[in-house]
């Protein structure tokens, strides 16, 4: 109906006009409110990101693991972890978290024989051509409950769940790897969707003295797809500093975010949990949700979600419980791959053919050219002093070490093959030694794989005896250049400051076949500063 001014419109005609309005608004005003609600619950996400969840669980463990159990009795110290995981699940679904991660040995415990842990152990089909919903599906299989209440946890509250727990799965005796007790045992990764599907499984290839567990035959290669990053990939723990399957599966599948459940006794300077996970992360250039078992008194703590140049970590050696961390973080992509290259060419740009750092408090610069190699000296105004060479453990491994003294300095140190160089600067000298050092062999306590390593540590006294050993605090604020000539191309950059807190290098990457990073002034005192490379073909 039209009106025009030669013809009035009845009443009717503005009340349903004016009920119109007043519903648009209404809604309008409904909408805004909506979407209030949704920031202040963390929902609204930036478009090309996706919001992550991390749990640090301090597990109820059993008081005996090396003495058998009935499976009622396992259940019900694996059901009250569960139900504390519930807890997490349903906070971090309220923060508006799309993924959550659980840490390794986190539902069963550890310390258990081969025999001792069979009780704690679900069934499970490792197996692509199985679709299967525990939730919704019960009766599939039987000893599946841990699964199955995973899956409800996913399906109940809309997120994906990623979990470490023990399964079992039977073999045929034809079977040439099949063990004498006729039944695989695995530490195995689940991963669940939104809907309570289990969409992967990964059974940890490097084990780490865990006896009641089988390393499988062949190395899985495990990945799932999500709506909001894409596609993920898995391992666990001691995997990541292997080849196998860490390194090939990124490399085959061109994995870009990975879910990594670990219980990771720190070992510093060079592999504290956060430390570690962080290079990794920069190293290859992907996100990592990593959760760590909460036990201080073993030294296990510390998770963290990582992108390439920034984390939200947890380190905490000193309180009890467990943290929960969610965090919204980019979803890499080639043009954000893209966008990390634009942004260090720009700081190449600036630095020209030299690599530079300086400091507003200092009186010059300095300054390495590539291709220049710098003497085995420590020098300040003028005066030059031969720095002694010495020897300590540092990481079960014999270090070579040269001290760090003075204000400012040039430094060399080889072993073998490898030569490590530094250029430092400090504004104020502390009453804290330093020192420069380098491995280049095979580390074979706790594990057997090649090192290559140069190493700026912190000292635990003021001795040399004192270099290599444990450190938390510092105070010392270097401006450092680092860099070796490795003889492999998985270098993994390590910076940690004071507090078992992380800081980003301002540079690094390879040039004239050596590989360097460098920094202008750390955030806090100064721990470690290191290039560990992984050469795998020597383990």
């Amino acid at each position: 109906m039209i009106c025009c001014s030669s013809s009035p419109c009845p009443a009717w005609f503005f009340c349903s006009r004016f009920m119109a309005y007043t519903m648009v608004d209404l809604c309008w005003k409904l909408s805004v409110c909506f979407l209030c609600y949704q920031v202040v619950l963390g929902r609204v996400k930036k478009e090309g990101h996706y919001v992550a969840a991390v749990y640090e669980h301090e597990s109820i463990l059993s008081p005996n693991p090396t003495v058998l159990v009935d499976r009622q009795s396992a259940l019900e110290l694996m059901g009250r972890n569960l139900d504390i995981y519930e807890e997490q699940v349903v906070a971090a679904a309220r923060e508006g978290a799309q993924i959550i991660v659980f840490p390794e040995d986190g539902i069963h415990g550890f310390n258990f024989t081969r025999s001792s842990i069979y009780p704690y152990l679900d069934f499970i089909l490792h197996s692509r051509s199985v679709k299967w919903n525990p939730c919704r599906e019960p009766y599939l299989f039987n000893d599946t409950e841990v699964l199955q209440r995973l899956s409800c946890m996913a399906l109940k509250n809309k997120i994906f769940l990623v979990a470490n727990l023990g399964t079992k799965q039977p073999c045929e005796y034809t079977d040439p790897h099949c063990p004498t007790d006729g039944r695989y045992q695995f530490n195995t990764n689940v991963a669940f969707n939104d809907d309570g599907m289990l969409v992967a499984t990964y059974r940890k290839h490097n084990l780490y003295f865990e006896y009641a567990f089988d390393t499988p035959p062949e190395p899985d290669y495990e990945v799932f797809d999500t709506p909001f990053a894409g596609k993920f990939g898995m391992f666990t723990c001691f995997d990541i500093l292997f080849f196998e399957p860490a390194v090939n599966l990124i490399r085959r599948y061109n994995v870009k975010q990975v879910v990594y459940p670990t219980a990771w006794m720190n070992q510093l300077p060079l592999l504290s949990a956060v430390e570690f996970q962080q290079a990794f992360a920069t190293a290859f250039k992907v996100n990592i949700l990593a959760a760590n078992i909460h036990h201080p008194t073993l030294g296990m703590t510390g998770s963290g979600i990582y992108t390439p140049v920034k984390s939200f970590i947890y380190h905490n050696m000193e309180g009890y419980g467990g943290k929960l961390i969610v965090a919204e973080i980019p979803v890499i992509t080639i043009d954000y791959e893209n966008n990390l290259e634009s942004n260090k060419r720009f700081r190449e740009n600036l630095h020209h053919s030299c690599k530079t750092f300086t400091s507003t408090s200092l009186d010059d610069q300095v300054c390495f050219k590539e291709g220049e190699e710098t003497t085995g000296r420590a020098s300040e105004k003028g005066k030059e002093q031969l720095p002694p060479l010495f020897y300590a453990e540092m990481m079960y491994d014999n270090f070579t070490l040269v001290p760090v003294w003075g204000r400012k300095g040039e430094l060399q140190v080889c072993a073998n093959t490898l030569c490590c160089y530094l250029n430092y600067r400090r504004a104020v000298l502390t009453d804290e030694l330093y020192a420069l050092g380098v491995f280049d062999g095979l580390h074979t306590v706790h594990g057997t794989y090649y090192v290559q390593a140069c190493a700026l540590v912190k000292c635990g006294g003021l001795s040399f005896s004192t270099c290599g050993q444990e450190v938390t605090d510092a105070t010392a604020l270097i401006d450092f250049q680092l860099w070796g000539n490795m003889s492999t191309p998985y270098i993994f950059p390590l910076l940690l400051t004071s507090g078992i807190t992380l800081d980003f290098a301002d540079d690094m990457g390879w040039k004239n076949n050596h590989y360097y990073i460098s920094k202008n002034r750390t955030s806090s005192g100064l721990l470690t500063a290191a290039l560990y490379g992984r050469w795998y073909e020597k383990d």
